[in-house]
């Protein structure tokens, strides 16, 4: 027999080890907590079973590591989905009078879902996810290739050998080689072939998912315009800002998608006493990386906004410069992203 309709809002606090539920049934009043582990999608699925012939359900989940799996499980079982912002979230609680546990964010979830102010943040769309979690990979490769080299820079310098130039070519790693075998002690003669068996390893994938990061930038639609229209952003740039700009009504303002960068300039001041601004730094890595390298290409004179770069550079300094070129391409990506909607996820 099929059961009525019965409205569930609840909260659902995601651990590695353990998921931890708050949820109100609002007709009957009963409340139910406890915990859901280990945490994983199929015990998850199988804990939603017990929701099968609910009509209507809304669990709200905190945007911290591991949400993605959690909330297409909660989808798959036709529920509504409230994925909130963490710092807002905890801005909602107040004042803390005692220790925060699990079971305290759970019910804090449960309740900003009830009265309705969970502080929501965008769900991305599938196609999304996977394309930043390939933007990540190839981030991290590039981050591991470049601390090899400085190893083995660091290596030689230790062992009284300099290292001129960059490692890039075949060349490059014939000479280190010879270097390493007439110049260097026996632990550093192993510690350069290390490194170079580890670069060699890393070029391979970055090869690989450089290609396929290749692929999807020329088919997605918001990072094709994005290649055409904005100077000094190439594929992967135009990619990573449509993975993290776009979407229809994701930012309020241009303003707000710098901040969502890290390229605001954050200050503290108190009585009068102000400390130099900083990068605020927060956001995801990828994008604030892809754009500042953006924002580097505007040093060549034939750049559209050289001077500014120029004028900058003998302000301040040339990172400066770079710096204050990848604000403008994240406004100007916002308003090309906004005016293109969800549009900019089709592949053609």
């Amino acid at each position: 027999m099929r059961r009525p309709p019965v409205p569930i809002v609840g909260g659902l606090d995601i651990h590695r080890k353990q998921l931890t539920f708050d949820y109100l049934d609002i007709d009957s009043g009963q409340l139910r907590r406890g915990q859901l582990a280990p945490a994983d999608r199929s015990h998850l699925a199988a804990w939603l079973r017990r929701f099968d012939g609910v009509d209507e359900a809304t669990f709200a989940v905190e945007a911290c590591t591991g949400w993605r799996y959690v909330v297409e499980e909660l989808r798959r079982a036709g529920m509504r989905v409230q994925l909130a912002e963490p710092a807002d979230t905890a801005a909602a609680r107040g004042r803390k009078k005692r220790a925060k546990t699990d079971r305290a964010d759970s019910k804090l979830l449960r309740e900003l879902a009830c009265e309705g102010r969970v502080p929501q943040c965008w769900i991305p769309p599938s196609v999304v996810l996977e394309n930043r979690a390939l933007l990540e990979c190839y981030h991290d490769l590039r981050r591991e290739h470049t601390a090899w080299i400085q190893r083995i820079h660091a290596t030689c310098f230790h062992q009284g050998t300099a290292v001129l130039g960059a490692i890039s070519t075949s060349d490059d790693v014939q000479r280190l080689r010879q270097t390493a075998a007439t110049q260097l002690s026996p632990a550093g003669r192993v510690q350069i072939a290390v490194a170079l068996a580890m670069l060699e390893t890393l070029d391979t994938h970055l090869d690989a998912v450089r290609r396929r990061l290749l692929d999807v930038a020329r088919r997605l639609h918001g990072a094709k315009i994005l290649a055409e229209r904005l100077y000094g952003v190439g594929p992967v740039t135009a990619l990573a800002m449509c993975c993290w700009l776009g979407g229809a009504g994701r930012f309020s303002s241009s303003r707000q998608a710098v901040r969502f960068t890290g390229l605001d300039i954050t200050v503290y001041s108190s009585d009068g006493k102000r400390s130099p601004g900083h990068l605020s730094r927060q956001g995801p890595p990828v994008l604030r990386w892809c754009v500042y390298e953006a924002g580097k290409t505007h040093a060549r004179s034939s750049a559209p906004d050289h001077d500014y770069y120029a004028t900058v550079k003998d302000r301040v300094d040339g990172k400066r410069a770079a710096i204050s070129e990848a604000r403008k391409l994240v406004r100007q990506a916002y308003h090309i992203l906004d005016e293109l909607g969800d549009a900019a996820f089709t592949t053609a």
